[in-house]
């Protein structure tokens, strides 16, 4: 193993301009270690050592996100890591494992301070090591957030995207089926003997029961007695199939009274197959507006994802409609509610005005804390969500409020510190509240949580013309 010199460290592309005696004084007051293939170097938790310089070898770190180990980077000879001068962080967060022989120079943590004020370049160079490190943490780590948080709601999305998928496949092989035994309605409905009035008269009241929209909501006993009604007076009348029917008419909102309507335009003879007639036509209308109801649902959902990823817009700030990205959320996140029997309450100021902000990272905001909030009133097995928006001068303030237990009064101070989390391994969206905390930053504005038993409430405020 070669000595390092000072030829070695002006390899450093951050230390280049550092002068020799500086560097010269690194090299005297720093220790040289080797790790060997597989050694750990750090492991979460762990108190902060170095800076440590890399003369030969790599190190991989990783970091444990909802119970899976990722690589999120890998150093290699001219890279500076552990702890740097001014540098907050006192705890290690990820792994870092040698790969390979791993050749180190490490200063002794507990003499920064004699470097801060002996050795102005050297640290210096540092301090920019460790911005430049901070904002490309930030990067990877917002960037993959975002992945983790759609991968979360995925599975949620998923259910409910195949609930109307299968029910369009149910539907349509039930139709083809039943599009099959037309043929033998045909034969007996192309054997009645009705004038064109008559027929007129049956089509004009048919279309008009079937543009009546809004039928009165009837509970299972009023729908069980409607029931018995038109079977009764069918089978009083002679009308095949007369159950079939009777099931169908009171779905159609039919009632005795339309029926005899229908009767006094047919032959009394052929009343039996002209009904039996209709039965399929409202089959048929039922399973197509079934089909229709499930291809609504799937576009809503596909939009719903387009416009909570703000996939179509750029990373800047524009002006929107809040609750379009707020109910888009609510929208992603609608199998956890409806799983964890939650209750809506939204309180939206629909006088807003559109707001100025990037839409896209103020989705992951309210997916965080309504995730949160749902995993708070989850041990309960139900609870209610608050959400109210409002104009507060020239601010705009989102207030999102739950009934769960509430965040502990030890770790109230900490839970914007960053990687702090209370959720064991596999829950929530992968994002910290410091995460939360600095979108609501870059759009100039606060969030700020009181909390007690049975009641937290976080509220973001922030400029509605950015």
């Amino acid at each position: 193993m070669q000595p390092v010199t000072v030829s070695t460290l002006k390899t450093f592309g951050a230390l280049k301009n550092v002068p020799d005696d500086q560097l010269q004084w690194l090299i005297d007051n720093s220790k040289e270690q080797v790790l060997q293939d597989g050694d750990l170097m750090t492991t979460p938790g762990q108190p902060l050592a170095g800076p440590h310089f890399i003369i030969s070898g790599r190190i991989q770190l990783n970091l444990i996100q909802n119970g899976s180990r990722r690589e999120f980077a890998a150093l290699g000879p001219g890279d500076i890591t552990g702890y740097l001068p001014f540098s907050r962080a006192v705890t290690a967060t990820a792994t870092g494992q040698a790969i390979g022989e791993l050749h180190l120079l490490s200063f002794p943590t507990e003499r920064i301070k004699e470097m801060i004020t002996g050795h102005f370049e050297l640290t210096q160079a540092l301090v920019h090591v460790m911005s430049s490190r901070v904002r490309e943490f930030t990067a990877l780590q917002q960037q993959s957030e975002k992945m983790m948080a759609l991968g979360k709601l995925s599975a949620g999305l998923a259910h409910e995207l195949n609930n109307p998928a299968s029910a369009i496949v149910r539907d349509s092989v039930s139709l083809l089926e039943h599009l099959k035994m037309e043929p033998n309605t045909f034969k007996k409905v192309i054997s009645i003997q009705m004038s064109a009035d008559q027929v007129d008269a049956v089509n004009d009241e048919l279309f008009r029961l079937l543009a009546i929209k809004d039928h009165p909501e009837l509970s299972l006993k009023e729908r069980t007695k409607r029931e018995e009604e038109i079977t009764d007076w069918l089978d009083e009348h002679n009308i095949e199939n007369s159950y079939e029917l009777a099931e169908n008419f009171v779905e159609f909102g039919f009632g005795i009274d339309n029926l005899e309507t229908f009767c006094s335009h047919i032959p009394a003879n052929y009343c039996s197959p002209v009904f039996n007639w209709i039965s399929n036509l409202l089959t048929t209308e039922k399973m197509v507006q079934n089909i229709q109801e499930s291809s609504h649902r799937i576009a809503s959902l596909v939009n719903s994802v387009k416009t909570f990823t703000h996939m179509d817009r750029g990373s800047d700030k524009q002006y929107a409609d809040i609750h379009i990205g707020i109910k888009n959320t609510l929208m992603m996140l609608i199998y956890k509610i409806k799983k964890g029997n939650i209750v809506m309450v939204k309180d939206l100021d629909q006088s807003l005005p559109p707001v100025k902000a990037m839409i896209g990272e103020l989705n992951q905001v309210w997916t965080n804390l309504i995730d949160n909030a749902l995993d708070a009133m989850e041990p309960n097995g139900k609870g209610t969500l608050t959400i109210k928006t409002e104009k507060v001068r020239e601010f705009v303030q989102v207030s999102i409020a739950d009934d769960g237990r509430g965040i502990p009064d030890e770790i109230k101070s900490r839970i914007f510190d960053p990687f702090f989390t209370t959720k064991e391994m596999g829950k929530g969206t992968g994002m910290g509240l410091e995460v939360v905390q600095r979108i609501v930053h870059q759009h100039n504005g606060s969030i700020k949580v009181n909390s007690a038993p049975g009641h937290t409430e976080f509220i973001v405020c922030f400029p509605i013309d950015g």
